[in-house]
C-alpha cells in the first residue's frame, strides 16, 4: 500500500448541502478495501437509511471505493440493445410493430440480466453525456413477407428485389447479431450471396444518437432522447427514481416525474404512432449476505396512440410474477397484448383482460428466454432470448473533444483514481466536484437565478425531454459522419457481420454491473 493510500480516510459526509431535503447520509472510507471491508460498509450504510421515506431523494454520499468507475449518465440509459430499437418500426402491421415493442423492452434492461448490483457516480446539475451506435437492425421473425418486403423496398431498393422471394421468416436469427450460422457452400465468403450480403449489411447500418443531460439536483433528474433518424424512430422521457429500504430489501419505484419511456414514429409504416413504457417496480435483494440481485414486480404497461383511423389499436401487459420467499427466484414474467376499445378499464393484471379481447400471449423469464403465440392456439414460438445477449458498446468523442460537463471528462480523474484502486484520491477528487457544485448552487441562490437546462427544456412536470436548440445540434453533429453519410463500418463490424455475431462486450463495467439507486 503506497504512503497516500495510508493516509486518513476523509468522511465525504462532512461536506454541508444546503439545497438537499435533509442531513447527508454517508458512511466513513473504510482502511479495508477488501470484500469484507466493502460489505462492513455497505451493513453501515443500510442502517442509517433504515426509516427515510425516500433515498435517493436524500444526499446519498459514498466513500468512492464502493463506486464503480463509471458515471450514472453514461451508465443509465435503455440501449443495451440499440438493434433491437432499431427494428421497431419494420411492419406495417400494428400489431406487429407492438410486438416489436415489447421485444425492445425486454432488452432495455439487459445490464440488469448479466451484471452485478454496483453504484456509479451520482450526476451533477449540468452534467451530460453523448454517444452513438452503429448498428444492423435485429431482424424480427414474425414480421410477414408482405411487411418485410414493403420495409426492404423503401431502405434498399436494390436488395429487396433479390430477397423477395425468400420465405416470410427471416434467413438469420431473431437478432440479426445473435448467433453464428453454420458453414456451407451457399454461405462461403466467395459465392455471390455472400457478398451480397455484405453489401446488404453496409447498405442497412445505420445510426442510433444519444443525449441525455441532468436537469434537476433535487430530487435528481434527467432527461434524455435517442432517435434512430433513417428508420423514423425517436425515444425521450425524464428518468428519476425513489428508494427506500424495506425489511432487508432496498425497494426501487420510479419518481413522481418518471412517466415512463416514449417512443415516437415520426414516419415509415407505423408514421404518427407514439408508445408509452411504464416502469415496474425492482428490488435489490441479498443485501444481508452481501450478494445482491434485481428482482421485478407489479407490471410494465405499453399503450399506443396515434394509430392511423380505421386500424386496430393496441395495449400490452407485462406482469412480473412474485418471487417466492424459499427457494431461489425465477424471475417469471407472462403478458398479453389485447385490443383497446374507449371507454376500456386500465387493466393491470393479465387475469382481468378479457379473452375475446386479447389478441396474443406470452410468457418466459426476463433474465432468459421470452415465447409468444397468437390467441388463435398457434404454436409457441421465441420472441426472444436474454440470456443469449450481450450489451453492444457504444461509441463516443475523444476526451479532448469533450466538454468540461461532459461525464467521462467530469469524472476523468475519479474514474482513474478508482482503476488504479487509489481511493482515498479518488474520494477526494469526487468531494471537490460535488463541493463545486455546493458552491455554483449558493452562488446562484445569493443572486436569484435558477438552473437552466442547455440541452433540454426545464419542465419536467410531463414526463417528455424536449430538446432545445443546443440539444438538436448535438443530435445534428452526432449525425454527420452516419453510415451512408461518407462513413464505412470499421473491419471488425464487416467480420462481425460475416460471422453473424455479436461485437465484444464494452470494456467498461457497463458489460458487466447494475447500478444501486443514486
Amino acid at each position: 500500500m503506497s504512503a497516500k493510500d495510508s493516509e486518513p480516510a476523509v468522511d465525504p459526509g462532512a461536506v454541508h448541502d444546503e439545497e438537499a431535503p435533509g442531513p447527508a447520509i454517508s458512511v466513513p472510507e473504510s482502511n479495508d478495501t477488501g470484500e469484507g471491508g466493502k460489505l462492513k460498509m455497505i451493513m453501515q450504510l443500510v442502517k442509517k437509511c433504515f426509516g427515510v421515506k425516500d433515498i435517493a431523494a436524500m444526499r446519498l454520499s459514498l466513500p468512492a471505493s464502493l463506486l464503480e468507475p463509471i458515471p450514472n449518465l453514461e451508465y443509465w440509459h435503455y440501449l443495451d440493445r440499440p438493434d433491437v430499437f432499431a427494428s421497431i418500426n419494420d411492419s406495417e402491421d400494428p400489431f406487429e410493430r407492438m410486438l416489436a415493442v415489447v421485444k425492445f423492452t425486454f432488452t432495455k434492461d439487459l445490464k440488469f440480466v448479466h451484471g452485478k448490483i454496483c453504484k456509479p457516480y451520482n450526476s451533477v446539475l449540468g452534467e451530460h453525456f453523448r454517444a452513438h451506435w452503429d448498428v444492423v437492425p435485429a431482424a424480427n421473425d414474425f414480421v410477414t413477407s408482405s411487411a418485410r418486403a414493403a420495409d426492404q423496398a423503401s431502405l434498399a431498393p436494390e436488395t429487396a428485389s433479390i430477397r423477395s422471394g425468400k420465405s416470410s421468416k427471416s434467413t438469420r436469427s431473431g437478432l440479426s447479431l445473435l448467433s453464428k450460422p453454420g458453414k456451407s457452400p451457399s454461405t462461403a465468403p466467395t459465392s455471390v450471396e455472400a457478398q451480397m450480403s455484405d453489401l446488404s449489411l453496409e447498405e442497412q447500418r445505420t445510426r442510433i444518437v444519444f443525449l441525455t443531460e441532468q436537469v434537476s439536483h433535487h430530487p435528481p433528474v434527467s432527461s434524455y432522447y435517442a432517435a434512430c433518424p433513417d428508420r423514423h424512430i425517436e425515444m425521450y422521457g425524464t428518468d428519476q427514481i425513489s428508494a427506500k429500504v424495506s425489511g432487508t430489501t432496498v425497494r426501487v419505484l420510479p419518481g413522481q416525474h418518471n412517466k415512463g419511456i416514449y417512443i415516437k414514429l415520426t414516419g415509415g409504416p407505423g408514421a404518427g404512432e407514439e408508445y408509452r413504457i411504464t416502469h415496474p417496480s425492482a428490488s435489490v435483494n441479498g443485501v444481508l449476505r452481501g450478494n445482491f440481485y434485481a428482482t421485478m414486480t407489479e407490471s410494465t404497461i405499453i399503450t399506443c396512440d396515434g394509430a392511423k383511423p380505421g386500424l386496430p389499436k393496441f395495449r400490452t401487459i407485462i406482469e412480473y410474477k412474485e418471487e417466492s420467499w424459499l427457494g431461489r427466484p425465477h424471475f417469471l414474467v407472462e403478458g398479453v397484448i389485447h385490443t383497446v376499445h374507449d371507454g376500456d378499464e386500465p387493466w393491470t393484471k393479465v387475469k382481468a383482460v378479457p379473452h375475446n379481447r386479447v389478441v396474443a400471449i406470452f410468457d418466459g423469464s426476463w433474465r432468459g428466454k421470452i415465447r409468444w403465440r397468437r390467441s388463435d392456439n398457434s404454436e409457441y414460438e421465441d420472441l426472444i432470448d436474454l440470456a443469449a445477449l450481450q450489451i453492444l458498446p457504444k461509441s463516443v468523442r475523444p476526451l479532448e473533444e469533450m466538454d468540461e460537463y461532459e461525464s467521462r471528462k467530469l469524472w476523468g480523474k475519479v474514474t482513474e483514481h478508482l482503476t488504479n484502486k487509489e481511493y482515498s484520491e479518488a474520494t477526494r477528487e469526487k468531494i471537490e466536484i460535488e463541493q463545486r457544485q455546493r458552491d455554483l448552487a449558493s452562488e446562484r441562490k445569493k443572486k436569484g437565478e435558477e438552473f437552466v437546462p442547455k440541452y433540454f427544456d426545464k419542465d419536467i412536470s410531463t414526463g417528455y425531454a424536449t430538446l432545445t436548440d443546443a440539444g438538436k445540434k448535438v443530435v445534428e453533429e452526432i449525425m454527420k459522419d452516419a453510415p451512408g453519410k461518407d462513413a464505412k463500418p470499421s473491419e471488425q463490424a464487416k467480420e462481425d457481420d460475416k460471422e453473424g455475431k455479436d461485437p465484444a462486450p464494452e470494456d467498461t463495467p457497463e458489460a458487466a454491473k447494475a447500478p444501486l439507486p443514486a
